[in-house]
């Protein structure tokens, strides 16, 4: 009677497997191995991971599978973190393989400050005999603007003038009640709000940073567009 009972529920399931739409099966096995992360547990991943993975974090650390198992570990006391498919989830199939792309939405409370992060995940599956297996993943850090912050108007006046880059391009910059207008050559202008003093940045372009650069006796001499850690110099030519 055991026996006939063990086969009947390995039938159901089976059965209940096959059902399964790929696109389910994937981002019901992709929420598994999120969800492994944070208390750190290994056998998801070494059940869903093929031995030869590729994993590029979005710190640019390119690992394999036995390097991944090793970096996963339980995160430190003081940290509670959770981390989840979100919506949409999108998957397309070539034949043996499918490539899926969504968002992960990830909560962490930081010693009692909660942290809402977003991460683009690209992940690529191989259907092997044992089952569908996770071959490559890369992930991507969602940026997000800063807080802004309120400088006075005769601070935010202090940075008006025309800054160039050549001497077919410039650009004006004008205070507003708002932030800093900013109108490059043959663009249209474009709010500036502060980050920190000297420090702006356009809101929906968390990649980049405008830098206004002083000289010894504080006096704006120009300033560097930076993106990525590199700076764009541009020089004030006038007030």
């Amino acid at each position: 009677m055991r026996s006939l009972t063990c086969c009947i529920l390995t039938f159901v399931l089976a059965a209940s497997v096959s059902a399964e739409t790929v696109d389910a099966q994937l981002e019901r096995m992709t929420n598994e191995l999120l969800a492994a992360v944070a208390p750190g547990d290994k056998e998801v991943w070494k059940r869903y991971a093929h031995d030869r993975l590729i994993y590029v974090s979005e710190a640019n650390q390119v690992m394999t599978k036995a390097q991944l198992l090793a970096e996963l570990t339980p995160l430190p006391k003081g940290l509670a973190g959770h981390l989840q498919v979100g919506k949409p989830y999108k998957v397309e199939r070539h034949g043996n393989v499918a490539v899926a792309t969504y968002l992960a939405d990830e909560r962490l409370d930081y010693f009692g400050q909660v942290l809402q992060s977003q991460f683009r995940m690209t992940d690529t599956w191989l259907k092997t005999n044992e089952g569908w297996r996770l071959i490559a993943t890369q992930v991507l850090a969602i940026l997000q603007d800063p807080p802004a912050i309120q400088l006075s108007r005769d601070t935010l006046c202090g940075y008006n003038g025309t800054y160039r880059l050549t001497p077919e391009i410039v650009t004006k910059v004008t205070c507003s009640d708002e932030g800093l207008s900013s109108e490059r050559t043959g663009r249209k202008p474009a709010l500036m709000k502060a980050e920190v003093r000297d420090v702006f940045f356009t809101p929906g372009q968390p990649r980049t940073r405008r830098i206004f650069l002083r000289d010894d006796k504080g006096t704006i001499t120009g300033f560097a567009d930076r993106r990525e850690g590199l700076d764009i110099r541009w020089t004030r030519v006038a007030d």
